[in-house]
């Protein structure tokens, strides 16, 4: 008997050791991935948690560490109404990211996905979607940028070639080494502007399309009809870039796929872009809102699921629209080639697209300018009319339907969008301001606002506004896009973004020949870290409080999107500003100018005007002059 019992005290003792062991490596792994192995500054570095960084003691934050810091800080933290003197506790510093983060999209993570074991259905490329992470696995820590990154080269030169340091990847410098995407060149990647379908340069092939709808001189904007561009499965973002020249504005997109950095190269390019995929949801953009849709070797399946993804661009596409497709399937070389173009030629004409021109590898259709065909259509012919009741320009977080969006009666009837050419667009009252009740005066003077506090911001920044810089600016709440508007003559572009519960007024700022996209600010952007020279906040701090998002997630957030040497242009109530001066020191920000706003509206009696620059990582070899 006693043996047995020494035996099973003996079992006893050795699970109880296991329970323990599993238990202490459990900890390590769960809190040890809170921490990075980078020090900055005495401070290591913190991965995750929005709200742990509160809770450490006098370690990050300023004070007694023996009082109760965490609760003050949840309670003062998300509140802009504290008083002068008031006790709240605002952070030393921010400990920096580890290196292996400084290409972080929090929103884009395969690594998040990885560890959440989220169920995604690769082949609707799900995992290419955006998946944020929870409020607890949240990055609290500052992106640092890659080692010996320099001041990016600025427009116009910035086209053409950029510091291979900014962007250390050249594999796909090598990978399309026979299709001119792009050339190492000692401590430069330079862009010939050639592309998969285009070698011999964009420039040519865009004069091509042209001549293929007989417009004339050969340039595609078509005498100021031809604005707005999507280009889907951009690349390095070639087209979009020598479409610029003939006054035409491309979102190029590409998902954070195996050329991963195809978004980045275009951003530091100076070229508009954005990360996205068609998957499942629809892309972040209201419909009707490019002339133009273009997909050259894109890689994309088009006749899947119905013709869903084809559904998605016949949405975004405006009335006499055109979709211009580089592929071998337009030519039919082989039996696969040709049984693909059979499949999607009897798709599109079911949509009511007809073939505008067709010439080599290349096919251009063009969508209907009104309803009859759809009505003229077969009953129960596939794929059928969208229900009077969705929304076509719904465009966050919102499944895509294999549906056709008819017009609206006031389109079918003027037989087209009923846009000014551009550059009058830019300041026509569009025919969707009367979507939102808002009159042609209303609209005019919108406009007259934002050119004088544009005006009043340049002169603010002063010689810190060098030829080429800024050149890529967001603006984090567009309204209608008077912002961007005023900045039309400067060479700039603006990402407008237009807040997901916001009015839709993103419908508006394309008609207006602008581009810009729907966005949630208590998530993290689609974007690389440091592709933002300018970003301009106006009231979008108070927004954020209303909806009690984290205002101190906020700014991390702003610090990885803007450039080293880039600037913050805040507008907003004045407890906003006092509290955001608090974290200068912490996010190595620096305030360049504060002004009351002008008297302008009746709306902004308790706003400001706060400029801020970020400064320049503290590296020898990236502390150099603007060139």
């Amino acid at each position: 008997m006693r043996g047995r019992t020494d035996g099973v005290q003996k079992k006893r003792v050795i699970t109880a050791l296991c329970c323990v062991t599993v238990f202490i490596v459990f900890i390590f792994v769960y809190y040890g991935s809170f921490f990075g192995t980078r020090m900055q500054h005495g401070a290591s570095a913190l991965e995750y948690g929005s709200r742990s960084l509160r809770k450490l003691g006098s370690s990050y934050l300023g004070g007694d560490e023996d009082a109760d810091l965490g609760n003050k800080q949840e309670e003062s933290s998300s509140k802009f109404g504290l008083e002068d003197g008031e006790d709240d506790i605002v952070p030393k510093s921010f400990p920096v990211c580890d290196d292996r983060h400084s290409e972080l999209i929090p929103c884009l993570d395969r690594n998040l996905i990885y560890q959440m074991r989220l169920k995604l259905d690769l082949s609707l490329m799900e995992h290419y979607e955006r998946h944020c992470p929870p409020p607890e696995r949240r990055y609290n820590c500052l992106i640092p940028p890659p080692q010996g990154y320099k001041v990016p080269i600025k427009w116009p030169r910035s086209r053409d070639e950029v510091w291979k340091a900014n962007i250390p990847h050249t594999h796909l410098a090598h990978e399309k080494s026979d299709q001119n995407w792009m050339v190492v060149k000692g401590e430069k990647i330079v862009f010939p502007g050639g592309g998969t379908h285009f070698h011999y340069g964009a420039d040519k092939y865009i004069a091509s399309i042209a001549n293929m709808l007989d417009f004339s001189n050969n340039n595609l904007n078509n005498e100021g009809r031809i604005r707005t561009v999507l280009d889907v499965g951009c690349g390095v973002a070639s087209f979009g870039a020598y479409l610029l020249s003939s006054d035409i504005i491309t979102m190029s997109l590409a998902p954070n796929d195996v050329h991963q950095n195809q978004i980045q190269f275009a951003l530091e390019r100076g070229i508009p872009a954005y990360l996205g995929v068609l998957g499942t949801k629809r892309l972040p953009y209201p419909s009707r809102s490019f002339e133009l849709a273009h997909c050259s070797r894109c890689r994309i399946d088009w006749i899947q699921r119905d013709g869903i993804l084809l559904l998605e661009l016949d949405r975004l596409l405006r009335p006499g629209g055109y979709f211009a497709y580089s592929s071998p399937e337009a030519y039919a070389q082989d039996e696969e080639d040709l049984r693909i173009w059979r499949e999607m030629s009897t798709l599109v004409e079911r949509m009511c697209w007809k073939i505008a021109a067709k010439r080599n590898q290349t096919v251009i259709w063009v969508k209907p300018l009104t309803n009859d065909c759809y009505r003229e259509r077969e009953p129960g012919t596939q794929p059928p009319l969208c229900r009077s009741d969705d929304d076509p320009d719904a465009a966050w977080n919102t499944p895509m339907e294999t549906c056709i969006t008819p017009y609206s009666d006031q389109n079918h009837r003027a037989r087209g969008s009923g846009l000014a050419p551009w550059p009058a667009r830019v300041t026509s009252p569009p025919p969707r301001l009367a979507d939102f009740g808002y009159s042609d005066d209303m609209f005019e003077k919108d406009t007259e606002v934002w050119k004088r506090r544009v005006e009043s911001y340049w002169n603010l920044l002063g010689a810190r506004i060098k030829p080429g810089f800024p050149r890529n600016v967001m603006d984090m709440k567009a309204n209608l896009g008077s912002f961007a508007a005023a900045l039309k003559d400067k060479s700039v572009w603006v990402m407008n973004v237009v807040p997901e519960d916001a009015p839709n007024t993103l419908k508006i700022i394309y008609d207006r020949g602008l581009i810009g996209s729907v966005h949630n600010w208590c998530e993290a952007y689609s974007t690389y870290p440091r592709t933002y020279d300018l970003l301009h906040a106006w009231t979008v701090f108070s927004d954020i409080e209303k909806k009690e998002c984290s205002a101190e997630d906020l700014l991390i957030e702003m610090d990885r999107i803007v450039r080293p040497s880039g600037f913050i242009i805040v507008r907003d109530k004045r407890p906003v500003v006092e509290f955001i001066k608090k974290y200068l020191p912490a996010l190595h920000w620096e305030g360049v100018a504060t002004a009351d706003p002008e008297s302008d509206s009746e709306h902004d009696e308790d706003e400001m005007v706060f400029i801020i620059q970020k400064k320049m990582p503290l590296r020898s070899e990236s502390l150099r002059d603007f060139e």
